[in-house]
C-alpha cells in the first residue's frame, strides 16, 4: 500500500531540515520548514509512476513552494521511474522524483528544480527541413505500421517512377528530384541499378515499391512517358 511509502519519505523530507505530516488538506505529505513565512514542500506517493500521480502533483504546484513524486522502487530496476522520458519529464515539470525501497532506503532520482533545456539547433534545423522538404502532407499522425513517406522517400519514388518509363542519367532527374544523384548512389532502398556509368536504371524491387506507394506519386510523373529525346513529357490519365 501507499502508506508504506510514508514513513521512508517523511525521513527523508525531516533530514532536509522540514516538520513532515501525513495527510494535511488532502495531500500525501506537507512538509514546513521553520522560517516566516514558511517554505512548503508537499509530496504524492504511489506504488508506481501513473498519469493520476503526475496529475495530482500538477495540482499542487499552486499551493506550495516544491513538489516531490515518490514511488515503489521496482524489481530489478525496470520500472517507469527509471525511464529516462520520466525522468525528463519531472525535469521539465520542476518536480523531484523519488525511489522507495522495501528497507526504507529513499534514492533521489530527480531534484525539484527549474529546468532549463538545452536547444539542440541540429534536431530542430532538421524538422524544419524536413517538413519544407515534403510535398504536401503525405503521412497520417500517429502512424506506425508502415513506413513514413518522408522527403526522402518522395523523392526516391519519383526517380523510381522515371527510370520505370526509361533508363537516364541522375542530371536529367534532378528537376523533379533535387537530390536524385545521391539518391541512386546510396540506392538506400534497393529500387536502382547502375547499367552503365552515369545511367541508372530500375530493380524489380523498384518496381514493386511503384505499385505500392502508386497513389502517393505526382501526377505529372505518374502519367508519364518518354519523348523521343529521351525526355519524360506528361500524358492525360
Amino acid at each position: 500500500m501507499e502508506t508504506t511509502l510514508y514513513r521512508p519519505v517523511k525521513r527523508f523530507l525531516e533530514s532536509l531540515g522540514f516538520e513532515a505530516k501525513g495527510e494535511v488538506c488532502g495531500c500525501d505529505i506537507v512538509a514546513l520548514d521553520k522560517g516566516e513565512p514558511a517554505a512548503v514542500v508537499i509530496a504524492e506517493l504511489k506504488l508506481s509512476f501513473t498519469l493520476e500521480l503526475l496529475l495530482q502533483a500538477v495540482d499542487r504546484t499552486a499551493v506550495c513552494d516544491e513538489v516531490w513524486v515518490a514511488v515503489r522502487a521496482s524489481r530489478r530496476g525496470r520500472g517507469r521511474e527509471g525511464d529516462p522520458r520520466v525522468k525528463k519529464l519531472c525535469r521539465f515539470l520542476g518536480f523531484g522524483l523519488l525511489s522507495v525501497y522495501a528497507s526504507g532506503k529513499v534514492d533521489v532520482l530527480v531534484e525539484p528544480e527549474p529546468w532549463r533545456p538545452r536547444k539542440d539547433a541540429k534536431r530542430r534545423s532538421r524538422i524544419v527541413s524536413e517538413h519544407r522538404r515534403r510535398q504536401g502532407d503525405p503521412a497520417l499522425g500517429g502512424s506506425t505500421r508502415r513506413p513514413i513517406m518522408t522527403a526522402y522517400r518522395q523523392q526516391a519514388l519519383i526517380c523510381a517512377a522515371v527510370l520505370g518509363v526509361a533508363s537516364s542519367r541522375p542530371r536529367d532527374l534532378k528537376e523533379a528530384a533535387p537530390d536524385a544523384a545521391k539518391i541512386l548512389q546510396r540506392n538506400v532502398y534497393g529500387w536502382f541499378v547502375r547499367l552503365e556509368r552515369g545511367i541508372y536504371g530500375l530493380t524489380p524491387g523498384g518496381r514493386a515499391a511503384l505499385v505500392t506507394w502508386k497513389a502517393y506519386l505526382p501526377e505529372e510523373v505518374a502519367c508519364a512517358e518518354a519523348a523521343p529525346d529521351g525526355k519524360l513529357v506528361a500524358v492525360a490519365a
